[in-house]
């Protein structure tokens, strides 16, 4: 699997003699060009698919488990509209999930937060802002996001959290220094929704269902109507293929607080 360190080794290790060869002009310099576009076009895209776990790695299921177990996740809560009608489906179903929240969510409506924890559901940091350049954040933005939702969930619940999602699911090198900083986990999913795009409920429920088994972890959203309609229909779904949705800590068999 490609990782960061590897392929910048790589690359310094390849450069240097082509760049030689094209000073004593027994190469072009298109291939100097070339190599260098291959490694931003990684670095790129290993930024954006947090599966690759190109600068960090995240867990993004566990297929080894001997259980039915599958793990709905949401993020970007928690909101006043619809996190409770996900809660209140939860508890209907009898499943359990795992709520990645941001901080200035969770400062305006802390009782969601309280309720989510108090009905056995386990929450994790989904960074202070969600900021749209998050992924540009240097090291010390990147820590005092985190470290301030840490703080308040703390404040709130006493407990410190050790779930992380990236926001947008972007990673770089500094957020990779920050989470083995903090020493928390970061959390991926393999299956995930679309949720937020204009696809509509039946579309995100059948790119769900067609793919899902144990041990996956799914990724919603508890931000719109469209999503609570796909809940229910996939809690429906996952007791008829004698599926249960679990915290994503317990399908991970690691721990969600510190």
């Amino acid at each position: 699997m490609l990782r960061r360190k590897r392929v910048n080794t790589a690359v310094v290790f390849l450069l240097l003699p082509l760049v030689a060869l094209c000073f004593m002009e027994y190469l072009p310099w298109w291939p100097v060009f070339a190599l260098l576009f291959l490694w931003f076009s990684l670095t790129v895209f290993g930024s954006f698919f947090i599966q690759w776990n190109y600068h960090l790695t995240s867990r993004h299921s566990n297929k080894k488990t001997e259980n039915n177990w599958v793990a709905i996740t949401f993020d970007d809560g928690p909101n006043p509209e619809f996190t409770p009608k996900a809660l209140e489906l939860l508890a209907k179903y009898n499943a359990k999930a795992t709520f990645f929240c941001v901080g200035q969510r969770i400062e305006k409506h802390p009782e969601i937060l309280k309720q989510i924890i108090s009905q056995g559901h386990t929450i994790g940091n989904h960074t202070y802002s969600h900021a749209n350049t998050f992924g540009f954040f240097s090291l010390d933005k990147v820590l005092n996001e985190l470290v301030q939702t840490e703080n308040l969930v703390h404040t709130l619940t006493e407990k410190k959290i050790k779930l992380y999602r990236p926001a947008f699911g972007v990673t770089n090198p500094q957020i990779a220094k920050a989470v083995d900083k903090l020493k928390v986990h970061s959390i991926g999913w393999n299956v995930r929704s679309l949720d937020t795009t204009s696809r509509s409920e039946e579309t995100v429920l059948k790119r769900i269902t067609h793919k899902v088994s144990k041990g996956d972890i799914i990724l919603l959203h508890d931000t719109s109507e469209k999503t609570i309609a796909v809940l229910e229909q996939l809690l429906l779904f996952l007791r008829k293929k004698n599926l249960s949705s679990v915290t994503v800590d317990r399908l991970l068999e690691i721990e969600a607080y510190a």
